[in-house]
């Protein structure tokens, strides 16, 4: 009897999804199931008889994995929609089901930088409430400002979509190329990303990560930007420059930061920009709904048995 495909899957999934993966016959599971993320050596032990692998973004796949890998290693399907490993194998991803999810937490962001949320729950927890509300809780509304849209993929569009009824009077989008027909029932201009930035009152960091948007946002584009304007990031910490954010908060060139995403993950609790008065930050929690994760989670599934049985993937990357 020939042996079943091993697939090695690197954290226990969302519950609905990980009795699936608990139920499957066809294939022999072997997870790192642990409370404590997977270290390197105990990846690069999992991999090394396995014909697939389900990971997370956080898992780095480089060269070093694969010398260590199976030769029967077939597919990588990894919990995310963005993507820093491949190496020549199927690459299978979650994209569309984390749309809502992620443009949900752009909204939340954006709510929470705009109204000062971060120092508003500071000065409950400090008692130091009455001070707050007279002298450093008035924050800002949408209405009348133009909404800035870095990248006009499904989660960028959906963000904008969300955010219009806040008040916002036009909608600036900046792409590699026009889209019109998403474009159309948002009212919403194609603009140079200079253009965009010189213009908007709120700019939402909505691209994928590339060797284009690698550090994008730099000191030079903070100095394009309105000293009002407020920028979220629930893309890849990558995009941003933290290094030069910290200093365009610093001298006032941006009144401020709201991220879900940075570098590292998780940035460490003393970090000058966890602690600094214009930025907020989330742990990650994009797609952090039961919904989401479940549909992740299977949709990773569907991905890792596909490539270990030579079947097309449901959502793959072309390499």
């Amino acid at each position: 009897m020939s042996r079943r495909p091993i697939i090695f899957v690197t954290r226990e999934l969302p519950s609905l999804a990980q009795r699936r993966l608990e139920s499957l016959a066809s294939v022999e599971i072997r997870q790192h199931n642990s409370n404590t993320a997977i270290t390197r050596p105990q990846l690069l032990a999992g991999i090394k008889d396995a014909d697939g692998l389900i990971c997370l973004l956080s898992e780095k796949i480089d060269s070093e994995l694969l010398r260590h890998a199976s030769p029967n290693l077939k597919v990588i399907s990894t919990v995310s929609v963005g993507y820093d490993h491949s190496h020549g194998l199927k690459l299978g991803y979650t994209p569309d089901v984390l749309t809502d999810a992620t443009a949900d937490t752009t909204v939340l962001l954006a709510l929470m930088a705009s109204r000062k949320a971060k120092q508003g729950l500071e000065s409950v927890h400090s008692g130091t409430w009455g001070a707050f509300s007279l002298s450093r809780g008035l924050g800002t509304q949408f209405t009348d400002k133009t909404l800035g849209i870095v990248g006009f993929g499904r989660i960028g569009v959906a963000t904008a979509h969300r955010l219009m009824p806040f008040g916002f009077k036009r909608v600036l989008y900046s792409a590699s190329r026009p889209h019109e027909e998403r474009a159309r029932p948002l009212n919403a201009q194609f603009a140079e990303l200079d253009e965009l930035l010189a213009q908007a009152d709120l700019v939402c960091v909505c691209c994928p990560l590339n060797a284009k948007t690698q550090g994008l946002f730099s000191m030079d584009k903070f100095r394009i930007m309105k000293q009002s304007a407020i920028l979220v990031n629930t893309a890849r910490g990558a995009i941003i420059n933290q290094e030069d954010l910290l200093k365009a908060l610093d001298q006032g060139l941006l009144a401020h930061a709201a991220l879900d995403v940075t570098v590292p993950e998780p940035i460490p609790k003393d970090h000058p920009l966890v602690n600094h008065e214009r930025c907020t930050i989330l742990p990650h929690i994009g797609s952090a709904t039961e919904e989401t994760r479940n549909a992740m989670g299977n949709l990773a599934i569907d991905n890792a048995l596909a490539g270990v049985f030579g079947e097309p993937l449901k959502a793959q990357v072309e390499l």
